[in-house]
């Protein structure tokens, strides 16, 4: 591997429930490349968006460092763009308003922000739909709109939190290759958080296990595939069940003395919507 672009190194996250201790993340320590596309996968609760959320400085770990570029990561940068799940276009804007939010905290100008969102608008397929509102786009629209605002800004690191789990599958499946496209043409560094695990294996160069709670890193694995691949072939299918395997694999639920997990019976629907 190259060298490290975005590194976790001993990170820790812990929320307070009801006034006690509970591990969303316990000593995850993960060096990405430049350029690489990372696929986490996990069961919810698991903690892949807290740990997303960590690397775009939307949060910050109870112990150990986020580095990007050398860089520690304490706040959002414009050098990290983010997606999430639902699109959140805000809907009295146009979607090359909603794009330009990208650009809010820039310090270009007017002229180079209105090129660089033409400029996104045409590589995800909208330069039709500029002036068209959220309420009259397709789900798969709107998420390219959003895919739009987070690379609007040229992030060397786009950060993409379950994207496509609420479309359909041939809507998704036409994103996922439109996805590898911009990867490709961007050489840009990508980290993908998905419950799909078909998903994780066709799209990443490699794909991280997480265990469930408290969240650790259960296996790296590595996916030597020439791109474009094909969804049907025997090689998706095999790392697929090596995958599934190894989520489903048990082991001790070793953890310091005196924390709760988030499987303790009276915390887990808040230690879901908090550790996702």
């Amino acid at each position: 591997m190259n060298r490290p672009h975005l590194t976790a190194e001993h990170i820790t996250r812990q929320f307070q429930i009801d006034g006690e201790p509970l591990i969303a993340l316990d000593d995850i320590n993960l060096d990405i490349a430049q350029g690489e596309f990372v696929t986490v996968v996990g069961a919810s609760g698991c903690g892949k968006s807290t740990l997303l959320r960590l690397f775009a400085g939307l949060d910050i770990a109870t112990s150990g460092t986020i580095r990007h570029a050398d860089e520690q990561v304490v706040e959002p940068s414009l050098h990290r763009g983010i997606v999430f799940q639902e699109p959140r276009l805000f809907p009295w804007l146009t979607v090359e308003k909603n794009v330009s939010l990208g650009l809010l905290n820039s310090k270009l100008t007017k002229a180079r922000k209105a090129d660089l969102v033409r400029e996104h608008l045409e590589l995800v397929g909208l330069s039709r739909f500029t002036n068209v509102y959220p309420h009259q786009l397709s789900g798969g629209m709107a998420q390219r709109a959003g895919i739009a605002r987070g690379l609007v800004s040229r992030p060397n690191v786009l950060l993409l939190d379950e994207p496509f789990g609420a479309l359909d599958a041939i809507t998704k499946a036409h994103l996922q290759d439109e996805l590898q496209e911009i990867w490709a043409k961007e050489n840009i560094t990508m980290v993908l958080v998905t419950h799909d695990v078909e998903e994780a294996v066709y799209l990443g160069d490699r794909v991280v296990v997480m265990s469930p709670r408290p969240g650790r890193i259960r296996e790296v694995v590595p996916v030597k595939l020439a791109r474009p691949r094909r969804r049907t072939s025997s090689d998706i299918a095999n790392l697929r069940d090596r995958v599934l395997k190894s989520l489903h694999a048990t082991g001790e639920n070793t953890r310091p003395k005196g924390l709760k997990s988030a499987d303790d019976g009276s915390h887990v629907e808040r230690a879901v919507a908090l550790a996702r």
